[in-house]
C-alpha cells in the first residue's frame, strides 16, 4: 500500500503577484478549535471581522462581508447580483483582470461595453466620459483599480462622481490594492467593491471582501429577474451576515479566524502607516533596480506599490532568473502574462510580504544572478542604492 509523507517543503519568501507571505499569528489562529457557525461566539467574532472590513475599505456600508470563495467569486458576485441579462456595463480593459470582468458578465448575458487601453496604462476618463456618452442606457461602470497583470494603480476619483451624477453602479476590484494603497469606497462613490484575502491583508487565499453601497443593494433587492447563482445571491447570503442570522451555507470558520487576525494585524499598524510602509519599500526596491538597469514598465504616477512590474533586459532568459530565484535564493517572483510573458517581471511587495529585509535580499540575489550571466559588471550597487534610499529616512 502506498505511503502518504508528511508534508514538507521550504518555506518561500514570496514577493510574486500573489499569495503574500503570512504572518504566524494569523497561522496559529487557524490551529484555534473548530467552533460552529452558529455558535453565539463565533457569530461575536463574525461582527468584529465585518466591523474590521467597513474600516479597511473606509466605509459606512452596513453590508460588507468576505465571500466564501477566492478573489474571483468576489468578482463573480458583485455583477451577478448587481445587473441582469441584456444590462450594459462599461468596463475597463488594460489587463487580464479585466477582460476576466468581461467573461463574468457574458457568462450572466450582461453586455460588456469595453473600453481598451494599452496594457501598462490606465483607462483615462476622457475615454470612460465619451463611452458612457454614446451608451447612455448603460447601468455601471467597472474598473481595476490594481491591475494584477500589469502593476498599474487606476485613478477611481473622476469615475466615481461620473457614476454617481448619472445613477450608475460603480464597481471595483481591489483585489492587489485593499491593504496595501488606500481604498475609500465612500469618498470614490464605489457602489461594489472586491478584494481578495491573500495579497495585501496576508492571509491564506479563500475569502474575498466586499462591499455595497445602499445604492447597490437597492438595485439588488428591485432586480426584475431571479439571481442566477445560488450560491453567491447575496439576497439570502446577506441574511446569515445580518442580525437574522438565517443559515445558508456553512461559514468556513477557520478561514475567518484567520481573516480576523490579519485585519487585527493591520488594524494595530495603522492605514496611513502602512500606506507609507508599502509605498517606501516600492521606491526603494524601483531605485535599485535603475541603477541595474532595469526600468520600471509602469509610469510613476500611476505605479502600484503593492505589485511592481519591471521590464526584463535584452538578452535575460526569464525562466532560467525566476528559477534561479527559486531554487537558490527561495524568492519567488511572478513573470508577465498574455502578450507580455517574457517581457516583464512581476515583484510583489504586500503586506507581510513588503519589507526593507526583503527589498534588500532580493536586489542582493537579482545582482549575483545577473552577474553570472554577464548583464552587470559587479555587484552591490542596487542594493546600495536601495540602503540609500532607506538611509534617508532615519
Amino acid at each position: 500500500m502506498k505511503e502518504y509523507s508528511d508534508l514538507k517543503f521550504k518555506e518561500r519568501i514570496l514577493m510574486g503577484p500573489g499569495p503574500s507571505n503570512v504572518n504566524p499569528r494569523v497561522l496559529l489562529s487557524m490551529s484555534y478549535p473548530m467552533i460552529g457557525h452558529l455558535d453565539p461566539d463565533f457569530l461575536k467574532i463574525t461582527i468584529e471581522v465585518q466591523e474590521l472590513l467597513r474600516w479597511l475599505f473606509q466605509t459606512k456600508n452596513m453590508f460588507t462581508i468576505p465571500i466564501s470563495g477566492t478573489g474571483s467569486s468576489g468578482m463573480e458576485t458583485v455583477f451577478a447580483n448587481c445587473f441582469e441579462r441584456g444590462e450594459k456595463v462599461i468596463i475597463g480593459v488594460n489587463g487580464v483582470f479585466g477582460k476576466r470582468m468581461c467573461e463574468v458578465c457574458e457568462k450572466y448575458g450582461i453586455i460588456p461595453v469595453k473600453i481598451e487601453e494599452e496594457w501598462g496604462k490606465p483607462i483615462k476618463t476622457e475615454d470612460i466620459l465619451n463611452t458612457f456618452k454614446k451608451n447612455r442606457d448603460s447601468s455601471g461602470i467597472a474598473l481595476v483599480h490594481g491591475e494584477t497583470s500589469t502593476g498599474v494603480l487606476q485613478p477611481l476619483e473622476d469615475t466615481g462622481k461620473i457614476c454617481k451624477e448619472n445613477n450608475l453602479i460603480f464597481v471595483v476590484d481591489t483585489v492587489t490594492s485593499l491593504g496595501g494603497v488606500p481604498v475609500k469606497v465612500d469618498e470614490w462613490n464605489i457602489d461594489a467593491c472586491y478584494s481578495g484575502t491573500q495579497k495585501c491583508i496576508s492571509c491564506p487565499p479563500g475569502l474575498s471582501p466586499v462591499t455595497f453601497s445602499e445604492k447597490a443593494v437597492k438595485k439588488i433587492k428591485n432586480r426584475k429577474s431571479p439571481i442566477e447563482s445560488w450560491y453567491l445571491d447575496m439576497t439570502m447570503v446577506e441574511k446569515y451576515w445580518s442580525s437574522e442570522r438565517i443559515y445558508h451555507h456553512t461559514a468556513p470558520i477557520s478561514m475567518i479566524f484567520a481573516l480576523r487576525e490579519a485585519l487585527r494585524i493591520i488594524f494595530e499598524e495603522g492605514l496611513e502607516r502602512r500606506f507609507a510602509r508599502h509605498k517606501k519599500n516600492s521606491n526603494a526596491l524601483i531605485e535599485g533596480l535603475k541603477k541595474m538597469k532595469i526600468e520600471p514598465f509602469v509610469d510613476e504616477d500611476f505605479r502600484l506599490a503593492s505589485l511592481n512590474s519591471v521590464k526584463i533586459p535584452d538578452g535575460i532568459d526569464d525562466v532560467k532568473v525566476r528559477k534561479e530565484l527559486l531554487n537558490t535564493y527561495n524568492i519567488e517572483i511572478g513573470s508577465g502574462l498574455g502578450d507580455l510573458k517574457g517581457k516583464i517581471w512581476r515583484i510583489g511587495l504586500m503586506g507581510e510580504s513588503s519589507s526593507e529585509k526583503n527589498v534588500v535580499y532580493f536586489l542582493g540575489a537579482l545582482e549575483e544572478i545577473l552577474l553570472k550571466e554577464g548583464f552587470l559588471n559587479s555587484a552591490g550597487q542596487g542594493t546600495a542604492k536601495a540602503l540609500q534610499f532607506y538611509s534617508s529616512f532615519s
